[in-house]
């Protein structure tokens, strides 16, 4: 309980949040690294998602191939690859567009399949082509599950962005390993609940979004 009220002083500190490696600045490079990996996943995963949702092929090739990427170890794929390319944020951006990868595909061809065929069946009755159907009829019908792996996906990330500072990159991880390797255990759990604040915060955001496409897909009562 000491260290947590500690570490509770430390962050109500003005001095803790300023300079190159104050807190604020490692919250800003834990965020970016966020949107970079999951931006990144997103560009990867959601065409392949759509793929699959809206012409119904390949789904099993995409469970198996996101439940064996699911099985890999991130710490070990972030090793793996700095041992590769050296330290820096290479590694930890790959590891980490590897979690992310995953939860957005899922969530893209679930949200693509989720449309009830009868819909998908009237729209091409009305001659709307493929592409018309799914970006008219599939996506904005699929868009709450479409939200929601994104939003799973960047919780993943958000907290397993501070194995970057392992491989010398920086973000919220690096106070945390400098509290450890310092024994400052007030830091380190510092550092731990900006994490969880972040990601609560990021949360809450998106599960705003989600809710307000869920409403829209319903429409008015």
């Amino acid at each position: 309980m000491n260290h947590l009220l500690e570490a509770w002083e430390l962050l109500i500190q003005a001095d803790t949040w300023t300079g190159p490696t104050g807190m604020g600045a490692r919250a800003w490079e834990h965020l970016l690294y966020t949107v970079l990996a999951v931006g990144v996943s997103a560009l990867i995963a959601l065409p392949a998602g759509l793929a699959v949702g809206h012409f119904g092929r390949g789904r099993n090739l995409a469970v198996l191939s996101t439940g064996a990427v699911r099985a890999l170890p991130t710490l070990g794929v972030l090793t793996l690859v700095g041992l590769v390319v050296g330290v820096g944020l290479m590694a930890p951006m790959v590891a980490l567009i590897i979690l992310a990868v995953p939860s957005i595909l899922a969530g893209t061809y679930s949200g693509a399949e989720s449309v009830d065929p009868r819909v998908v069946d009237a729209a091409r009755a009305q001659g709307m082509s493929r592409w018309q159907i799914l970006f008219a009829v599939q996506i904005p019908l699929g868009l709450p599950l479409i939200i929601g792996g994104i939003r799973l996906a960047v919780l993943q990330v958000v907290g397993t962005a501070m194995l970057a500072a392992y491989v010398g990159a920086g973000g919220l991880g690096a106070p945390l390993f400098l509290g450890l390797r310092t024994y400052d255990y007030p830091l380190l759990l510092a550092a731990s609940l900006v994490v969880i604040a972040l990601a609560v915060l990021l949360d809450i955001a998106f599960g705003t979004v989600q809710r307000t496409a869920r409403r829209l897909m319903r429409g008015p009562a």
